[in-house]
């Protein structure tokens, strides 16, 4: 299982990783996540990395692409990967592509979560979090059921905020999904729906 996860912000991505890492042990690689451990770890990578990040430029693609190709020379990703948050546009697709080619590697699926932009901002601007513990529940949550902290509506859940986020990725992102039609690989799941019947999808999807 190599594959791209496409799909607009809260539209359940990251759910639907989570479970294939669970049932199949395959290596999650966000680039976020990325990032921050090179930088944490003070990596040759990192300190290049940082060097971007304290300017506020982005860091550039042949970066992270290096990034990307050092997790995926690790043990757990042998055993296949899901990439989640690169590529953000074509161009870093072509570079994606042509990379993992230079290590033998072809992407077997893009799968995209699709979900209609009012469900995403009713759903992202329902999440309350804990200023204590970052846990994340519904409105009318006003107390922490873990550690009893106040529940509060972050900035990034905000309406406006959100389809500010939802315009760059249709913008930036979504030109993507015609990319990997256009190769053949593109798999769509309606994530409007319960996150079980969802993943269910995925895995015929796959042929899981």
């Amino acid at each position: 299982m190599k594959i791209v996860l496409l799909g607009a912000p809260g539209a359940g991505k990251g759910t639907q990783a989570q479970k294939l890492v669970a049932d199949y042990g395959v290596a999650h690689i966000s680039t976020g996540d990325l990032l921050r451990a090179a930088v944490k770890a003070q990596s040759k990578l990192g300190i290049e990395a940082k060097g971007y990040m304290d300017a506020g430029k982005l860091v550039p693609d042949q970066l992270v692409i290096d990034l990307v190709k050092e997790r995926l020379a690790q043990d757990d990703a042998q055993k296949g990967f899901i990439l989640d948050g690169f590529p953000r546009n074509t161009a870093q697709a072509e570079v994606l592509d042509k990379e993992l080619s230079g290590m033998g590697i072809a992407l077997d699926a893009a799968l995209l979560v699709d979900v209609k932009a009012d469900v995403i901002i009713n759903r992202l601007s329902s999440r309350r979090t804990c200023r204590s513990c970052g846990y994340t529940a519904g409105a009318g949550v006003d107390v922490c059921p873990r550690c009893g902290g106040e529940m509060y509506q972050r900035d990034d859940d905000k309406p406006e905020t959100i389809k500010k986020r939802l315009d760059t990725y249709e913008s930036q992102t979504a030109p993507l999904v015609g990319y990997y039609r256009e190769h053949g690989i593109l798999k769509e799941v309606d994530g409007d729906r319960p996150v079980d019947e969802v993943y269910a999808d995925v895995k015929a999807l796959l042929g899981l």
